[in-house]
């Protein structure tokens, strides 16, 4: 009997489930680079634009300083808050770190490193612990209440209504409810934490790290405008770059907002890039292409006590190639007839916004999976294609062959009170209870679990008799047979015919039992 603990393996049997484990490991291993691959681009790359966003917010806070020094009765209160800014920006920041640092903790335990990127990370692609410190111990309620404070906070601390700003702080810090796959309303601790393996968390919550950068640079900018920069020497200003993103996808834009810092309002300046003049406004936009860092240079021109004046700056941003992460739930293999659950995402678009393609399979989204089921007809190959819509245009993100193959047998058990029985010996009482029943399964430890129904089998008994019985339990004439048995005698059942969830009839090993 399969998986019984007194029946041993033929030589054949420890062979092939040898090299089943072999093969489930390389592909394990195949997933498990899928998934590092995309998390590790984007995790690296937000560590990099933190890093010169902190740059830029660090010159924002020495200006200001400056302008104390030549004109504090002036700057006082814009600094004092632009101070607050800071203090409440680090909380945040800070915050956040300490809740990358526990969920790392709990992943590595003794290898976690401190302040860890996903490449540091032993178990990223672990999906319980996320869910565990988020969800079950309540930790994603505060954040989603410390992301909401400082939220308002900022759209409160220029003493101002700038229903424009407001909109765009409310769009990047949002913790509004989101929906499921069956349209069901879900809370944003759900959508951010629920079945989420633990590099795209890391990844996430770096992005709030960097949004909180991004914005503090802003509001300070904003706030030292407040200051009547006209009274500052030209040797004080400078000229600044804030972009959307220093990260993009091949094929999409790179949009920055190019400011110069403390002109008067009521002055126009000119933006030049590259010795070209760009709109106004100061935007610079570009088609993303070609792989890696790009650097511009450019200037800004604008009028001071008659004078031209010209103020140089450079910017720079990352260009990456579209990148999709699909990983199999159960295995990196697909099965006919089979609903194969699919964990699918691409950094940086939401689930709403991707579309997935795979000919000669049907598909449906339940419970934030992709059900993949392939067809009967087709060949031993599938190609899974992702799709997500970004700047309002739908691009191929990226694709995946998987083999596929027919559902592999499972073996006989007899199952009482719900239970597998794993042993060859079993009590005459619970033989003959009705409520037990022969099933077909994976055993306990099998690597995915599909549904099967015993549709016949054959007891046979040592006293020569036999019996033919449908469904999956003994029938009232083998039942009566098998009460006149003896203890140790041995009751075969054999011929056992099962249907899977491709529609197939297929014949399972025979199970022997001695009676106990």
């Amino acid at each position: 009997m399969g998986g019984a603990k007194n029946c041993p393996e033929t030589p054949r049997q420890r062979m092939i489930g040898m090299m089943y484990l072999v093969l489930t490991a390389m592909l394990a291993l195949n997933v498990s680079a899928a998934i590092l691959n995309g998390y590790l681009q984007v995790d690296e790359s937000l560590h990099a634009t933190i890093e010169t966003t902190e740059s830029g917010n660090k010159a924002g806070y020495e200006r200001f300083e400056t302008a104390m020094s030549e004109n504090p009765e002036k700057t006082q209160v814009w600094y004092d808050k632009a101070m607050e800014v800071k203090k409440q920006s680090d909380e945040l920041y800070n915050y956040i770190a300490e809740f990358k640092d526990d969920i790392v903790q709990m992943a590595d335990g003794k290898d976690a490193i401190k302040n860890a990127t996903v490449r540091d990370i032993k178990k990223r692609d672990d999906t319980n612990i996320p869910h565990q410190y988020g969800l079950n111990e309540g930790h994603a309620t505060e954040l989603k209440e410390r992301i909401i404070a400082y939220r308002e906070f900022l759209k409160e601390i220029t003493g101002e209504e700038e229903d424009a700003a407001d909109a765009d702080i409310d769009h990047m810090f949002a913790t509004d409810e989101g929906e499921n796959s069956e349209g069901k309303k879900i809370s944003w601790e759900q959508t951010v934490f629920e079945e989420m393996p633990v590099c795209a968390t890391i990844t996430v919550l770096t992005k709030i790290q960097n949004d909180v950068r991004t914005y503090e640079g802003k509001t300070v900018q904003v706030l030292f405008g407040k200051t009547d920069a006209s009274d500052v020497r030209v040797n004080k200003m400078g000229a600044y770059i804030i972009p959307s993103s220093e990260y993009v996808i091949r094929g999409s834009k790179y949009r920055a907002q190019i400011i110069l810092a403390g002109i008067d309002s009521t002055k126009s300046p000119e933006y030049f890039i590259n010795g070209e003049k760009i709109n106004d406004k100061g935007i610079y936009e570009v088609v993303a292409s070609g792989v890696g860092e790009k650097k511009y240079k450019g200037q800004i021109a604008y009028q001071h006590l008659g004078e031209t004046v010209y103020l140089p700056f450079e910017g720079k941003y990352t260009v990456g190639e579209p990148t999709a992460t699909i990983s199999n739930t159960d295995l990196n293999i697909m099965y006919r007839g089979y609903n194969n659950p699919f964990s699918i995402s691409v950094p940086g678009v939401s689930n709403e916004k991707l579309q997935v393609r795979c000919q000669g399979a049907s598909i449906m989204k339940q419970n934030g999976l992709w059900i993949i089921k392939p067809g009967n007809g087709g060949g031993d190959k599938m190609t899974i294609e992702v799709l997500a819509e970004v700047d309002g245009k739908v691009s191929v993100m990226g694709s995946q062959v998987y083999r596929v193959k027919r559902l592999p047998k499972p073996d006989a058990y007899f199952e009482i009170n719900g239970q597998l029985s794993e042993d060859t010996k079993i009590a005459r009482a619970a033989l003959i209870n009705p409520a037990n029943k022969i099933v077909a399964s994976y055993g306990a430890d099998g690597l995915i679990q599909a549904k099967f129904t015993i549709t016949g089998f054959q007891v046979k008994l040592p006293t020569g008799a036999s019996f033919n019985v449908k469904g999956d339990k003994l029938d009232a004439k083998s039942l009566e047979a098998i009460k006149k048995l003896k203890q140790g005698n041995m009751v075969n059942l054999q011929y056992i015919k099962a249907v899977g969830p491709d529609g197939k009839e297929i014949q399972l090993r025979g199970l022997p039992i001695e009676l106990n």
